[in-house]
C-alpha cells in the first residue's frame, strides 16, 4: 500500500494537555513501505494517525528515520513528541495533522490545492503568537504575569489561527522583508521576492520568480515571472462562499491598486487602480482599436496576451492585445 506522508515533530500542548500546534522539520512525502513498517513499532496501526511520544518511544525510532538527518535527531529528544502518519490525503482530524499538511505545501512538496484541507478552521483556534512559542488564550494572562514577575516582557506578536511560515520553514532562493506577511501554508517559489506590503496566505503562493508587493488571497497561485504592483490584490475562495479558482500567469503585470477577480492567462496586464471582476463588462479591441464585442469578464477568463485598461474619456473597461511582456529585472530580483 501507497502511503502519503509521515513526519516527526514538536508539539505545543495547552494547560489541560492539548495540543494546539506541531512543527516538522522534515516531513516526509510518500514514504517508503519499509519506513512504514518501521512506524509501527512506535505504535502506528493503520489509517491516519497522530501519536504521541515520549521520549524513550522516540529513541526507537532513531533507525526508521535513517537518511532524515533531522528527524533522527529529535527521535534521540527527551522532550514530548508526535508522530504523524497519513495513509491517504483525506480531510483533517487533528491539529497535528493539519500543521502537517500546512508545512507540506511551505517545504514545497505540494503545491497549493494539492491536499484537501476541508474542515481545517474548525480544528484550529486563536492562538497568541509570542516571544515565548505559541500560547492558548484561556493561558495567556497567567503566562503574561509569571513572565512579568520573572523580569521579562511577553510579546504578543499576533493573535491568529495561522502562524507565521518562516517560524516553521524558510525555503531556498527567497526573499521575504516582512515575515508576518506570509502565512504558515504558503507556498513561495524559489526566486520569490516578498516586499513589505506584500502578503500570501496559506494554499497559495507563487511558482518560481516573482515580485509581490500586492495580496495573494488564500487558493490563488501566481506563475513565474509576475509581478502584483504595491497594493494590488487577487480574489480568494474563502470569503463570500466563492468556488472560482482565482490564478495568475507567467509573466503578467497587476499594477498597483489593482485586482482581479477572474483567472489570467500568461502576459496578460491590469491597469493600475482598475478591479476587474467576473461581472466586469469589458469592451474588447481589434488591432485599430475599434470596439468589436461588449463581454463580461468571466468570458476572458485564462486566456493569454491582455491588456485591461480603463478609458480615461468614458471610464469603458476595455480589453486589447498584449504586444509587450513582463521581463522583471534580473538583478533586482536576485535572491542568493
Amino acid at each position: 500500500m501507497t502511503f502519503f506522508s509521515a513526519a516527526l515533530g514538536t508539539a505545543t500542548r495547552n494547560s489541560e494537555g492539548k495540543i494546539i500546534e506541531a512543527w516538522f522539520p522534515q516531513p516526509i512525502l510518500n514514504p517508503s513501505a519499509e519506513l512504514v513498517a518501521q512506524l509501527k513499532d512506535a505504535g502506528y496501526t493503520q489509517g491516519n494517525q497522530v501519536i504521541e511520544l515520549s521520549g524513550a518511544d522516540a529513541i526507537k525510532l532513531t533507525s526508521a528515520f535513517e537518511g532524515y538527518e533531522l528527524n533522527q535527531k529529535l527521535a534521540g529528544s527527551e522532550q514530548p513528541l508526535v508522530l504523524v502518519v497519513l495513509e491517504a490525503d483525506s480531510k483533517p482530524e487533528s491539529v497535528a495533522e493539519a500543521y502537517l499538511k500546512l508545512q507540506l505545501i511551505s517545504h514545497r512538496l505540494v503545491k497549493p490545492h494539492g491536499l484537501s484541507l476541508e474542515g481545517m478552521f474548525g480544528l484550529l483556534h486563536n492562538i497568541a503568537w509570542t516571544s515565548e512559542g505559541a500560547i492558548d488564550i484561556p493561558d495567556l494572562p497567567k503566562r503574561q504575569l509569571a513572565a512579568r514577575l520573572a523580569g521579562r516582557h511577553l510579546s504578543v506578536d499576533s493573535v491568529d489561527k495561522f502562524p507565521k511560515m518562516t517560524d516553521y520553514v524558510v525555503p531556498t532562493g527567497v526573499r521575504i522583508a516582512d515575515t508576518a506577511r506570509v502565512r504558515l501554508g504558503a507556498y513561495v517559489g524559489e526566486g520569490t521576492t516578498v516586499m513589505h506590503e506584500g502578503f500570501i496566505n496559506f494554499n497559495a503562493g507563487t511558482e518560481g520568480v516573482s515580485m509581490i508587493e500586492g495580496r495573494i488571497s488564500a487558493g490563488v497561485t501566481i506563475g513565474n515571472g509576475s509581478d502584483l504592483g504595491g497594493g494590488c490584490s487577487t480574489m480568494g475562495t474563502l470569503s463570500g462562499g466563492g468556488n472560482i479558482i482565482i490564478s495568475v500567469g507567467e509573466n503578467c503585470l497587476l499594477g498597483a491598486n489593482a485586482g482581479v477577480g477572474i483567472p489570467l492567462g500568461d502576459r496578460c496586464t491590469v491597469e493600475s487602480g482598475l478591479y476587474i471582476t467576473a461581472g466586469t463588462k469589458v469592451a474588447v479591441l481589434d488591432d485599430k482599436g475599434e470596439v468589436t464585442e461588449v463581454v463580461k469578464a468571466r468570458e476572458l477568463a485564462s486566456k493569454n496576451d491582455i491588456v485591461f485598461r480603463r478609458n480615461s474619456q468614458t471610464g469603458q473597461v476595455q480589453a486589447l492585445t498584449n504586444k509587450s511582456a513582463v521581463e522583471l529585472n534580473s538583478e533586482l530580483h536576485a535572491n542568493n
